[in-house]
């Protein structure tokens, strides 16, 4: 069976997008949209599709099911509501939204319809983070005790100056937590449960001309009673391989990048030695952490195949919007936090 795709949004992350669909068997790119009719004509002439100006008209096209969504994060709510009400499924580059309120009009619009509504946090689908969640819900870790994020990347200043959209609150939502350690704040949640509280430190100490932090430190608590750290930067010279850190009474881990350098236990299973040699040096990107292009499609193919597999009722979803939003909540609790200068709840 072809499941049909449209993009909405013709620039970087829409080209990923679009390259991720052509490589799943049983995906067709069918159109795009844009109201950047320079971007899309460019966009349809790499990738031969029908080219849209309203979303509404692309949502109509009966030969397409899913709808992918690459618009600046503050502008997802809008077309992912014309998709779904048009029936479509939608599957939506992180952030989900820019605020809870937007998310949740997305989730219950799509819970309403009937419809999917999926977040993009491809780093699920590496397979050494995979391993580590097997792992912690197998209870390998004994009780957790620290979970730690650290996304220190860099970027220029051009990487800001060069494109409005970079630099603007309004479209990006945030800094480098939202826009870039996002994906390391699902990763964390999802290995450690729930945060409950944080308290926070955030400020713009590399670069000129931002509305937003490049540097940010935030201290966790988890609903399990583990404590964390989430430190997230655009300001560290040369930039470094994101890495989270796991640890509990029994077992740590430590997963950078796709490389799981760590994998220790207090009870060995013949399966570790293998585990250690097949999952220490995995992948080859650098995960963007001086070049944002620096990455490639692959785990966005896994994860609109596991779209395409929850639509056919074959698997379970595994980054549903309610899942997306939870890195959202997260991260606008360590923004009011560092504004405030309170240790902030977070709460459903």
């Amino acid at each position: 069976m072809t499941i049909g795709f449209g993009i909405v949004g013709t620039g970087t992350i829409g080209a990923f997008h679009a390259r991720a669909i052509q490589s799943v068997e049983g995906a067709r790119l069918v159109g795009a949209c844009d109201t950047n009719p320079q971007s899309l004509a460019a966009f349809c002439k790499t990738f031969p599709v029908k080219g849209y100006a309203d979303v509404k008209a692309l949502a109509d096209n009966p030969d397409i099911s899913i709808v992918a969504i690459g618009t600046p994060s503050a502008l997802h709510v809008e077309p992912a509501l014309a998709a779904i009400a048009a029936g479509k499924h939608v599957i939506i580059e992180k952030p989900l939204d820019v605020t809870l309120e937007r998310c949740d009009r997305i989730i219950e619009a799509a819970e309403k319809a009937g419809v999917i509504a999926a977040c993009v946090f491809q780093n699920r689908f590496i397979a050494g983070a995979q391993v580590l969640k097997q792992a912690i819900d197998a209870g390998r870790f004994g009780r957790l005790t620290l979970g730690d994020a650290y996304v220190k990347w860099w970027r220029t200043q051009d990487y800001y100056d060069g494109r409005s959209k970079r630099g603007t609150l309004a479209l990006d939502g945030g800094g480098a937590l939202m826009t870039q350690a996002i994906h390391a704040v699902d990763l964390l949640q999802w290995f450690m449960g729930p945060v409950v509280e944080v308290s926070a430190f955030a400020d713009t100490l590399g670069h000129d001309r931002l509305s937003f932090e490049d540097v940010s430190v935030a201290t966790l608590r988890f609903a399990n009673g583990a404590l964390g750290v989430i430190e997230a930067a655009t300001a560290v010279y040369p930039g470094f391989f994101k890495k989270l850190e796991i640890s509990g009474t029994r077992g740590s881990a430590v997963l950078e990048e796709e490389s799981l350098t760590t994998w220790a236990f207090a009870e060995e299973t013949p399966a570790d030695q293998r585990l250690r040699a097949e999952y220490a040096h995995k992948g080859d990107s650098g995960g963007g952490a001086a070049d944002p292009t620096a990455i490639d499609f692959r785990l966005h193919a896994a994860q609109f195949k596991n779209l395409m597999d929850a639509v056919d009722g074959k698997t379970e979803l595994l980054v549903g919007a309610r899942e997306g939003r939870k890195a959202v909540a997260i991260i606008l609790a360590i923004y009011e936090s560092a504004r405030s200068g309170r240790t902030v709840r977070i709460s459903g």
